[in-house]
């Protein structure tokens, strides 16, 4: 069996990194024991980075070695032409990216807790052809592929 490839948005990559209780948190755990691939693109790490020093600048340091420890694979971003050819897939263009960026690295889930522009919108999903819900939609997927086998 291949390993489950999950997608991190910024939200699932931040979260992860400041809750040791959540569902993200579990998921970079698994990443760390290598139970499942995790992705996240260039962008989602400098979202990532970013918000973390203006938010809680003490737990930049903590999210630089979790991306390490958690064995995150970073994937390149999409160019400029390929966002603006793909601006239809969602209604924030500053999103395209990160769409663009888990469906060149053929994932299995995308994980975010972006509600607005990735959850509450099913054509999100569909025009991607990708899996896309909360870390913890994505450890409830997990459990059921896994009660399959």
């Amino acid at each position: 069996m291949s390993k489950f490839n999950i997608f991190l948005d910024s939200s699932a990559l931040i979260a992860g990194a400041i809750s040791e209780t959540g569902a993200a948190h579990v998921l970079l755990q698994l990443g760390e024991s290598e139970d499942i691939l995790l992705t996240i693109s260039e962008m989602v790490l400098v979202e990532s980075e970013r918000s973390i020093a203006k938010k809680s600048p003490r737990n930049l340091n903590d999210l630089r070695k979790l991306i390490k420890t958690a064995k995150l694979r970073i994937v390149n971003d999409p160019s400029k032409k390929e966002v603006e050819a793909n601006l239809y897939l969602i209604e924030d263009p500053n999103d395209v990216p990160i769409l663009l960026a888990a469906m060149k690295a053929k994932v299995d889930y995308l994980a975010t807790h972006n509600r607005k522009h990735f959850l509450d919108d099913p054509k999100v999903a569909e025009k991607a052809g990708l899996k896309i819900g909360t870390p913890g939609d994505v450890l409830a997927w997990i459990r059921e592929n896994l009660a399959r086998e």
